[in-house]
């Protein structure tokens, strides 16, 4: 709260500034706008590839916890990948980006912007814009140092996801052990990083919503900040509430049952947003209330805390777009396919990040060019959007879990 508190007086302060419209506070905002977003782009590709590499290297292989692995990755991908269709869906139905389009048009001149459009080469798709498959073919790499020195995000998630399956299929050696290790030690060290640049980050947030202020109506602003976190929590709530309830009644699994047995996990992750903190009482809800076998319950819903982000993936989907359209981007089925892609690839790579989805948005934005100031007024209310996402996660967790346990327990 005390946290939330600060970010709001910081949006308030950069927004009375950006009114005044006074010629050196704007360019003193500029600048540190700009600080702020290299320094992201400085941290954003590193702690994508780790996250994804540390997460994807420390799966078991074993016969056992392979069949228990797939099953879980299986639902992980099938109720991740619905989450991120439900964004879309919503998002295509309010599009609440079109009321500013045309007023952040100026916005792509800005030193913050022009600091990220080297990273990625992202360009506004036109009436001549690639396709989805040429969009596809960039993804992949034909020399592994072009991502590195490009900041090819999505190439590099490739690269990440192929070097963490390979990790966790050698056998366990001394040398297997030391290159997980310094992969491990180099992600708590960027962790460390984050966790500096994010005290300072109150600074970042009143330079935006000054660069903001200076340009825009309040009024046009408010309004499609106003869809958006209706799309975020509409998304959420269907999720929650039809999608995975749907998930457990095809897998002939009473879903009412289901979340009552597991409310108090669902509850504690509403207020503490964290499912590695929840997951003690996750595990326990499982086993002890719903039935799950203590050996199902162990083994997935560790790896669902790791991998499975309902919430995260239509976070990044939903916001992506948001602050693509913004900035003047024509939002295409293809870009929303390939967006839907990316958000589910970025939310699997997402455990153990300090603001998880915020941060990889952030990242993935400012890499690409995006006005990334527009984030800038969306982190107060992500506060309790957090909330609301871990709490979809957890439920999410406990679903997988449950349909593994009903399949295991089918196949004897």
């Amino acid at each position: 709260m005390k946290q939330m508190i600060v970010w709001m007086g910081a949006l308030v302060v950069g927004a009375v500034i950006g009114l005044l419209n006074m010629e050196a506070v704007n360019a003193t905002a500029d600048v540190v706008a700009t600080v702020f977003t290299r320094l992201f782009q400085l941290l954003a590709v590193p702690t994508i590839v780790l996250a994804v590499v540390n997460t994807m290297s420390t799966m078991g292989t074993g016969r056992n916890s392979g069949r228990l692995f797939r099953r879980t990755l299986t639902y992980t991908l099938l109720t991740t990948f619905s989450a991120a269709a439900v964004g879309a869906i919503l998002y295509m139905a309010f599009s609440p980006s079109e009321e500013v389009v045309g007023g952040m048009q100026c916005l792509e001149a800005s030193p913050a912007t022009a600091a990220g459009a080297g990273i990625g080469d992202y360009e506004s798709p036109s009436s001549d814009s690639p396709s989805l498959f040429s969009h596809l073919m960039g993804v992949v790499p034909n020399n592994i140092v072009r991502p590195l020195l490009e900041g090819n995000v999505l190439s590099l998630l490739l690269v990440a996801f192929a070097v963490g399956i390979g990790l966790s299929r050698l056998p366990d050696s001394e040398n297997k052990r030391v290159v997980v290790k310094g992969l491990q030690g180099l992600q708590e060290l960027l962790f460390l990083l984050i966790g500096w640049l994010i005290r300072v980050l109150p600074a970042g947030i009143v330079a935006f919503a000054a660069q903001l202020s200076a340009q825009l109506s309040a009024g046009i602003v408010a309004g499609a900040l106003g869809k958006y976190i209706i799309v975020v929590m509409g998304g959420n709530v269907l999720q929650f509430f039809v999608v995975l309830p749907l998930f457990l009644l095809a897998r002939g699994i009473n879903p009412l049952r289901t979340l009552s047995n597991m409310s108090p996990a669902v509850l504690t992750a509403l207020f503490t947003k964290s499912s590695a903190a929840t997951l003690p009482v996750t595990m326990n809800s499982a086993e002890q209330r719903q039935g799950v076998k203590k050996e199902t319950a162990r083994f997935v819903l560790p790896v669902c805390t790791t991998i499975n982000m309902n919430g995260c993936a239509a976070f990044i989907l939903v916001t992506s777009l948001f602050v693509l359209q913004t900035g003047g981007t024509a939002i295409t089925l293809s870009t929303i396919l390939l967006w839907l892609v990316i958000s589910v690839v970025a939310a699997i790579g997402n455990a153990g990040v300090p603001m998880g989805c915020y941060f990889l948005t952030f990242s993935l934005m400012a890499g690409m060019g995006a006005p990334v100031a527009v984030l800038g007024l969306i982190l107060p209310a992500y506060t309790i959007i957090d909330m609301v996402e871990t709490a979809e996660n957890v439920w999410s967790d406990s679903c997988v879990c449950v349909m593994v346990d009903q399949d295991l327990k089918a196949d004897n």
